[in-house]
C-alpha cells in the first residue's frame, strides 16, 4: 500500500485573502506536479484533504490526474498542528493507495512518524506543492519511495 502526502501549492498571503487560495503560482506547480504523477503512472483510490481551500484546490487538481474514480472528499484530524497519533493508527490498516493533502506541520511529522517512529525527527524538506510517497513494506514499518517538490520538476535544480 501507498500513501502519498501533499502539501498544499503555493497560496496567497492572508492579508490580500483571508480564505488563502492557491496563488497563480502554485496553481501552476500543482498542475506541473499533476502531470507529472499522471505521465509517471501513479493512480490512487482515494484522495483526502483537510478542508481548508488551499488544500482542496490541491487535491482538486491532483485528482484530475491520479485519482482511479470519485473526487476528492474532506477529513478530520489533519489540520495543521494536529496530532499525527490517530491518523497512523487508521492508516496502518488500509488497504488502498491513498493520497492526502494538507498543511505544515502536521505532513512532516506524519512522514517522521511513519519512517522512523518519532514524529520530531524531520526526514522530509516540504515545500508548497511537494508530494512525499511512502510504502507499507510490513506492519507498522514504512520506507520513503520517492519525493517530488515544485522546482525539481523543470529538470533545473531546487528552488
Amino acid at each position: 500500500m501507498r500513501l502519498l502526502l501533499a502539501q498544499h501549492g503555493q497560496a496567497v498571503d492572508k492579508q490580500d485573502d483571508p480564505a488563502r487560495p492557491l496563488s497563480a503560482a502554485g496553481i501552476s506547480d500543482v498542475q506541473h506536479i499533476a502531470r507529472q504523477l499522471g505521465n509517471g503512472g501513479v493512480r490512487v483510490a482515494r484522495v483526502w484533504h483537510s478542508g481548508k481551500l488551499r488544500a482542496e484546490q490541491t487535491a482538486a487538481l491532483l485528482a484530475k490526474q491520479v485519482l482511479r474514480g470519485g473526487k476528492p472528499e474532506a477529513t478530520d484530524g489533519i489540520a495543521p498542528n494536529d496530532s499525527v497519533d490517530e491518523f497512523v493508527a487508521d492508516v496502518d490498516v488500509w488497504q488502498e493507495d491513498t493520497l492526502v493533502v494538507g498543511h505544515l506541520p502536521f505532513m512532516a511529522r506524519l512522514v517522521a512518524r511513519l519512517v522512523t517512529g518519532d514524529m520530531e525527527h524531520d526526514c522530509v524538506s516540504y515545500t508548497p506543492g511537494t508530494v512525499v510517497c511512502l510504502e507499507r513494506v510490513a506492519a507498522d514499518r514504512w520506507v520513503l519511495v520517492w519525493m517530488l517538490r515544485p522546482g525539481l520538476q523543470h529538470g533545473g535544480t531546487p528552488a
